[in-house]
């Protein structure tokens, strides 16, 4: 052959924010690092790598030889570093500012760190909007790899991805390179052969053809079964020795030495997309099982490939809707990024300003706000860490302001009302220098965000339990040793006993103050298995907004005229926080109740970021007398105060009521779809006082509660952690 083929492998490396330590080493040493042992050894071998910044800062401070390592092979030549934006968010997700500002700012840190001349991007899960390109290119990068499916979105044939095109917006121009589906199957999963032999039909078809991979690392070695199959088994040595022996060839190139000796194929504008699986993930639940029935159909029928090219599945945008909680934790990034550019617009600059640009970056980590085949926004540990993120940001500007959290900060309060969730109806912010709380009048007056700045954390960082597509693999139960299933995908996998016994879905997101009235025989049982009727209409109705400012006090005072059981009922709820406080003051006031049916009122409050499982996360009542771990169900009765703490976190929330309380609580549990198979997740701890009503001879009721959020603890072992604005 005349003109060799020239391929370009890039591999991306990523791990969350908010990932457990253990993951990151466990990756690092089945997949990072074993890689890089095989890879050294072959000399003539070049290739793209592109290490997310939230990983790269973990490989930089725990295992530096390795970044030393990539420095060495960068400076020989035989690593290309592809950049992108600093901590992997999608990059349709965020504001044009910080677009930019990410992919700069991760440029500048490999740079400085490995010497890397950086001239291309990863695009982060492969999600493109060709809004994109101008943003893009004003940071510097000439490239990008997205997937063939993309350009096929596009209308180009299969024929035609031998190569790379430009694409331009408003005069900007970028590379765009089309990653092979095709290979993404091979690699690293068939024999290297097969990999060889359709390098070589594309290569006889157009002689000196470009062919893209680029893929995750992790499947060398931390996809379950890969480091066995890649290193024990010494699939990675016989790739590279396959490709050492067809060197003459094949030519394996960085992707910058591919760009700038071969001319691109021409100009194509790419529809918005992503891989074709993520677009899949993105429809709802019932159209993803419509989707996968109808092609199995058009399978069964051979027709499927002819359709195929034109079947592009739903959009990302909308993930935000098909998970409300992701839009929740998207607004609220929104929110900072806002406030920080509002406050650099006005002067401000420095360490703070830096440290809080930063913390917000890493808040746009994309891996929480979404979900496919793994964890995704169902792991509260990643959407915890999100929050954690974007409050650390938040307190670093209130510390600027000198409106800090520490008991030396000026103590302040305030409360405000705009469409903070971006949903074109009004909600209602009210905070303090030690709790941000967010409340939406339009849904049932719910508090759906209570931020605790003191230690970063989002009570209410809940997940609600919905129907997904493969809920109808988890009601077949496992598979079976011997069963048929037509590939591993197929197979059904439990990771807890039980599964299709534990589904259950709710009506309503998993905020506080939802205002339910049961039927008077409601149990535990019905209530915790979303079974028992709801009688009034209030827990997602619209409720009138009043917000009250008084010196050193604030309150948001919400009410609305609805039906129990077919009588009309007025219900007023008031949320009272005052300067430097810690603590919600909660009264709820009920009119016109009838006196002829006893009303079984019940309003429902969950609690996340407290796990169950452990002994130093319990229950306990008025004098301390603890009651069991955060994940039991308890039936109470009689009670003035629960506590829920946990002692790990260093945080204790303790409800007091101003009338005895009979209380239920329950762990919100999740059956969701991860690496291993179907597994039980705990979403947040459900506590719902509730009282039968005896109105006055008025026909009202009263009830006053304090939520007190209690990290004395937590403060009281970080001091340099806290004086440093729970960063």
């Amino acid at each position: 052959m005349n003109q060799p083929l020239r391929l370009v492998l890039v591999l991306h490396n990523h791990q969350p924010i908010g990932n457990f330590d253990g993951v990151f080493e466990q990756s690092y040493q089945d997949s990072y690092l074993p890689f890089l042992n095989v890879f050294e050894r072959y000399e003539g071998l070049k290739i793209g790598l592109h290490t997310s910044g939230s990983l790269m800062e973990w490989l930089d401070a725990r295992h530096p030889e390795y970044v030393d390592r990539l420095a060495n092979l960068v400076a020989a030549g035989r690593i290309e570093i592809v950049g992108g934006p600093f901590f992997e968010p999608i990059m349709t997700m965020i504001p044009s500012r910080d677009r930019v500002g990410q992919i700069t700012s991760y440029t500048d840190w490999l740079q400085r760190r490995m010497g890397a001349k950086v001239r291309g991007m990863w695009m982060p899960e492969r999600v493109w909007e060709q809004s994109l390109t101008g943003d893009i290119v004003r940071a510097g990068i000439e490239y990008t790899i997205l997937d063939d499916f993309h350009f096929k979105n596009a209308g180009l044939g299969e024929e035609q991805l031998d190569g790379y095109y430009v694409t331009e917006e408003d005069g900007h121009i970028l590379r765009v390179a089309p990653g092979s589906e095709k290979l993404r199957y091979t690699i690293p999963f068939q024999p290297p052969q097969d990999t060889i032999e359709y390098l070589r039909g594309v290569a006889e078809r157009r002689p000196g053809a470009v062919v893209f991979f680029g893929d995750d690392g992790e499947k060398f070695g931390t996809w379950p079964g890969t480091r066995e199959h890649v290193y024990d088994r010494g699939w990675l040595t016989q790739f590279f020795d396959a490709l050492q022996h067809n060197s003459d060839w094949i030519k394996l190139t960085t992707p910058s030495e591919a760009f700038d000796n071969v001319a691109p194929l021409g100009k194509v504008y790419i529809p918005e997309g992503s891989y074709r699986e993520m677009v899949e993930w993105a429809l709802p639940a019932s159209r993803i099982n419509q989707f996968e029935d109808s092609k199995h159909e058009l399978e069964h029928h051979g027709q499927w490939d002819l359709i195929k090219p034109f079947v592009r599945g739903g959009y990302w945008r909308n993930f935000k809707v098909k998970y409300p909680e992701t839009n929740e934790m998207y607004a609220r990034m929104q929110m900072v990024s806002r406030r920080l550019q509002e406050m650099v617009d006005d002067g401000a600059a420095g360490d703070l300003i830096d440290q809080a640009r930063l913390e917000l970056y890493r808040g746009q980590c994309n891996c929480s706000y979404w979900h496919g085949a793994f964890g995704g926004v169902y792991l509260p540990h990643l959407r915890n860490a999100v929050y954690q993120k974007l409050i650390a940001a938040n307190n670093l500007l209130d510390q600027y302001e000198n409106r800090g959290w520490q008991a030396d900060q000026q103590p302040w309060v305030e409360i405000s009302s705009a469409d903070y969730n971006l949903d074109g109806r009004p909600e209602v912010k009210i905070a303090s220098n030690r709790l941000l709380g967010l409340v939406s009048p339009a849904e049932g007056g719910q508090l759906y965000e209570l931020d605790v700045k003191s230690i970063c954390h989002n009570l209410l960082a809940t997940l609600a339990r919905r129907q997904e597509a493969y809920h109808r693999a988890v009601l077949r139960g496992p598979s079976v040793d011997g069963e048929n299933v037509s590939s591993i995908h197929d197979r059904v996998v439990f990771k807890q006993e039980g599964l299709n016994e534990r589904l259950g879905y709710d009506r309503w997101q998993r905020n506080s103050l939802v205002d339910h009235f049961f039927a008077a025989d409601a149990d535990l049982a019905a209530v915790s298995q979303g079974r028992a009727e709801e009688q009034g209409d209030f827990v997602l109705a619209p409720y009138e907004a009043k917000l009250r400012r008084n010196d050193g006090r604030v309150q948001v005072q919400l009410s609305r005229t609805g039906f129990v059981q077919g009588r009309q009922v007025k219900l007023t709820k008031g949320i009272t926080l005052n300067a430097g406080d810690s603590t919600l003051e909660i009264a709820y006031l009920l009119e016109n109740v009838p006196s002829d049916i006893g009303l079984h009122f019940a309003p429902e409050f969950n609690f996340a970021g407290l796990p169950s499982g452990a002994d130093d996360r319990y229950f306990s009542g008025a004098h301390g007398h603890r009651l069991g771990q955060l994940g039991h169900q308890l039936d109470l009765q009689g009670m003035t105060q629960l506590s829920l703490t946990d002692e790990w976190l260093g945080i204790s929330v303790h409800l007091k009521f101003d009338q005895p309380a009979a209380i239920w609580t329950y762990p919100v549990e999740t059956v969701s779809q991860s690496e291993g198979g179907f597994e039980l997740v705990h979403q947040s701890c459900a506590v719902l006082p509730h009282w039968t009503v005896i109105p006055d001879a008025e026909g009202r009721w009263s009830m006053t509660m304090r939520m007190t959020v209690d990290t004395q603890l937590a403060e009281s072992r970080m001091p340099q952690w806290a004086e440093a604005a729970a960063v």
